[in-house]
């Protein structure tokens, strides 16, 4: 059975995209079989997997409305070597059409139960809202990665964010859980940066994954290459970063097993 686990954070601009393509594929690299959901309507993380969002079959906006299976919406990354359920602008109107259809917060729970035995790792990118699009990625996850920069601001967006995370629990999925909150864009230069990391890990203690994500400017020029920087370039930083990321990920989940 898949681990499914969901990318998120109520603040824009933190990191979810880039978290999410570079786990896949430094899970991928490790030799986990893994699945990508784009939840987002920008469908940066079909683009950076290399997959055009343009000239997509069948979206995951077909699979939540219910007029495609999973399995039709579909498509590997070959370059990332995982698979990808992409997005694109059609899912903005999802959140409008959901609200009248039945199960409307469980609809993704549902369409993945017809591949859960294909996976080890099912990773969910996150739009940066409550709406319903988030909340169906939060009813089908066993647990909540949070990335998270080291900033001021960027504690009270995690204050909102484990709140929601308690009432989607206590009211939708009881499985729901945070599995640890990743460090992202970190520059040890900058003293706040530090500061507000020893905060984050005095507070939420082992929650906090020991890997650190530093700010690299090839993370952020491989999007544009179509591929996650973790394939783009293997030697950089943040590459290196993530596929430790993805060994403690996997390790720590074999200890909780």
């Amino acid at each position: 059975m898949a681990q499914i686990f969901c990318i998120a954070n109520q603040k824009g601009g933190v990191g979810k995209t880039t978290t999410s393509v570079n786990l896949a594929a430094a899970l991928a690299n490790i030799g986990q079989r893994v699945l990508l959901i784009d939840m987002d309507p920008q469908g940066n993380a079909t683009m950076g997997s290399g997959v055009d969002k343009h000239a997509l079959e069948a979206s995951v906006y077909q699979v939540l409305i219910g007029q495609a299976e999973l399995a039709q919406a579909r498509q590997r990354s070959a370059k990332a070597g995982y698979d990808l359920i992409g997005a694109n602008r059609e899912l903005t109107g999802a959140e409008v059409e959901l609200v009248s259809l039945p199960q409307r917060e469980r609809r993704l729970k549902t369409a993945l139960a017809t591949v859960d035995a294909d996976y080890d790792f099912i990773l969910i990118d996150s739009p940066p809202a409550l709406g319903l699009l988030t909340l169906n990625g939060l009813c089908a996850a066993h647990g909540v990665i949070v990335p998270m920069q080291c900033e001021y601001f960027a504690l009270e967006g995690l204050s909102d964010l484990v709140n929601t995370i308690k009432q989607v629990h206590a009211n939708l999925n009881r499985d729901l859980r945070i599995i640890g909150l990743l460090r992202v864009m970190f520059d040890p230069r900058i003293t706040l940066q530090q500061q507000v990391s020893e905060q984050i890990k005095n507070h939420f203690g082992d929650k906090v994954f020991n890997t650190v994500i530093p700010r690299n400017v090839r993370l952020a020029e491989a999007p544009s290459y179509g591929l996650p920087g973790v394939v783009f370039d293997p030697s950089s930083r943040g590459a290196k970063a993530f596929t430790e990321f993805a060994q403690e990920m996997v390790d720590r989940l074999a200890v909780a097993a």
